[in-house]
């Protein structure tokens, strides 16, 4: 059984990196970019995460390393 992309049930768009909460949720506790089969994401909204997760990095909204 596979897990429901979490973007495609709730109807969203667009992510949004200035949303650190909803980003933090696919993080893992080393702030790491979590894969494609741990959360459940389809292709194109993993892609678009991750973008978004990067930008937000670039920005100092979330942490490149959190120990």
């Amino acid at each position: 059984m596979t897990k429901q992309c979490y973007f495609c049930t709730n109807n969203i768009k667009a992510i949004d990196y200035k949303d650190t909460e909803n980003l933090k949720r696919f993080l893992d506790s080393f702030s790491k970019i979590m894969p494609k089969k741990e959360t459940g994401l389809c292709a194109k909204h993993q892609r678009k995460f991750s973008e978004a997760v990067k930008r937000s990095r670039f920005m100092a909204l979330i942490p490149f390393v959190s120990r």
